[in-house]
């Protein structure tokens, strides 16, 4: 009678351990507050003022971000994540993905508001000579974030709520300056200001224009050309 086959034992299954929920916590605080750093300061704002800000030693902070370059990374990463949800909530809100539904201008509206509160100047250090922009997670995010923003543009312009002599490239770079404070002003709570002059903003987008724009429109390529 041949012997029956005994089967190999199986192979443990690798459980990879889940971070600690004080752990998780700790990552987004350092996130938040080198967010809030980088916008002020730029990407060389000091490590250990990061810390502070975020309630955490410096151990705490090198042991989730081992140097100042994949903290910066990660930060982009972050920034990039978060407003590129908001734009494509957005466009749901018109009630069509394609873009035509709804009130496409109030979403783009929404849009812009919401990628002001998300710090979106935090994305100033992509532009930086030292940074790596050609890093695959970060290609990935940027081509979700520049899509979901161009069919929310888009939406707007094709129901006729959005003047079509603009580009988003001319949305990003505004939205960029008109949320981050300039460098060395001594004027405190300028946040205040900041949602004030992005309606002033957006109110200027709306169709039809009452006015011709010189130049051309800046797309997303030409910002790609000239800064990246």
């Amino acid at each position: 009678m041949p012997e029956l086959a005994v089967p190999a034992p199986a192979t443990p299954v690798e459980r990879v351990p889940r971070p600690r929920a004080d752990a998780v916590r700790n990552r987004e605080r350092i996130l938040l507050a080198a967010r809030e750093m980088f916008v002020e300061f730029g990407a060389h704002a000091p490590l250990d003022e990061i810390a502070r800000r975020a309630g955490v030693g410096n151990a705490t902070l090198y042991r989730h971000f081992p140097d100042r370059e994949y903290l910066v990374q990660r930060v982009v990463l972050f920034v990039m994540d978060r407003v590129t949800a908001h734009a494509e909530e957005s466009l749901a809100a018109t009630g069509d993905k394609g873009g035509a539904g709804g009130d496409a201008f109030e979403a783009l509206c929404r849009f812009t508001h919401a990628a002001a509160d998300e710090r979106i100047g935090a994305l100033c250090p992509m532009l930086a000579g030292d940074f790596d922009r050609e890093d695959p997670e970060l290609l990935s995010a940027r081509e979700a974030l520049e899509t979901s923003v161009e069919a929310l543009m888009a939406a707007g312009q094709r129901a006729g709520l959005v003047r079509t002599d603009v580009a988003v490239g001319d949305l990003m770079v505004a939205l960029s300056q008109l949320s981050r404070p300039l460098p060395g002003i001594a004027c405190l709570e300028i946040d205040r200001f900041a949602h004030r002059h992005l309606q002033l903003l957006l109110d200027g987008l709306r169709a039809p224009a009452r006015s011709e724009l010189p130049g051309s429109p800046a797309t997303l390529e030409d910002l790609r050309q000239k800064t990246m």
